[in-house]
């Protein structure tokens, strides 16, 4: 009898175990690209899924936002002297390169059609050139902070060709035509770093110190917003940078501006709030700007 009930307990838990493996949720582990920026080394990294780094490169002046390329190379604004744009292989050789005659560029995207949307502060406007460093089209944007440095951030243009920048200094973003006529704005942000239109219509924002990522609708109404407050652990500080995954979750960049050494770099988060994965390890770097999940 003994024998029996230590073999029916032997199966219980070894179908219990059975059960709870097909239930756990799968380990999340991202690949990162990721300027670091503050009181470290203005550089980028990658750091492998489990958080070492493979690759490292050094702009020439101030570089706080960038974009992977399909061909995996890495394009990237500068600002200071010298300030454009750089295309970078992940050897660090260049392979493309637009020099500015403005103060400072710190945004830029490069358009489906192979040219390259240059966001210029000083005056605060949109850039269009093609790969020979023409330029072929220039949109105004409209901003009222004087500071070049804050004049605008990311910038994207759309698929109706109007362009949505992010105007960090004014806490505002727009979206213009190709004339530069504000069609859409969305107005009390704080230190908006980047702006992205969603396919459902919505616009996704950065919202800085405001320390949260909000979706509002065409008609300017808060769909979704996450926060500080959601999750007190994060010590979300500046919300710097935003991903939207392939899975519908959000990669989101924490800049520890004046809280190095607490919370997280960088995290994870479903839409309905769960925080299913976070990068917090202060022996590499002190703070960063933008994040990429890298195979996404």
């Amino acid at each position: 009898m003994n024998q029996r009930r230590i073999r029916y307990a032997w199966v219980a838990a070894f179908v219990g175990a059975a059960l709870l493996a097909r239930t756990a949720e799968p380990i999340v582990e991202h690949r990162l690209l990721l300027f670091e920026y503050g009181k470290g080394p203005n550089r980028m990294i990658e750091l492998n899924a489990v958080g070492k780094v493979t690759w490292e490169h050094t702009p020439p002046s101030i570089a706080v936002l960038f974009q992977v390329l399909p061909n995996g190379n890495v394009l990237y604004a500068f600002g200071g002297k010298p300030t454009g744009v750089r295309e970078v292989t992940r050897k660090g050789e260049e392979v493309w390169k637009y020099v500015s005659k403005c103060p400072q560029v710190l945004g830029c995207e490069r358009l489906a059609n192979g040219n390259t949307l240059v966001a210029e502060q000083g005056p605060c406007q949109a850039v269009e050139v093609n790969p020979k460093g023409e330029i072929v089209h220039v949109t105004p944007l409209q901003t009222s902070h004087a500071d070049p440095h804050l004049q605008v951030r990311n910038i994207h243009q759309l698929a109706n060709g109007n362009i949505l920048a992010a105007h960090e200094g004014e806490g505002a973003v727009r979206e213009v035509d190709p004339t530069g006529k504000v069609v859409w704005e969305y107005l009390g942000v704080e230190n908006a770093g980047d702006a992205q239109r969603l396919p459902n219509g919505n616009t996704l924002i950065s919202c800085g110190t405001q320390k949260r990522v909000i979706e509002v609708t065409p008609d300017k109404q808060v769909a979704w917003e996450f926060g500080a407050k959601d999750a007190p652990e994060l010590n979300i500080t500046w919300v710097s940078s935003i991903q939207q995954l392939k899975n519908g979750n959000l990669l989101v960049g924490n800049f520890l501006r004046g809280q190095e050494g607490k919370g997280a770099h960088a995290f994870e988060v479903s839409r309905d709030k769960r925080v299913v994965w976070k990068w917090d390890d202060h022996r590499v770097i002190k703070s960063l700007t933008t994040v990429r999940a890298l195979d996404e």
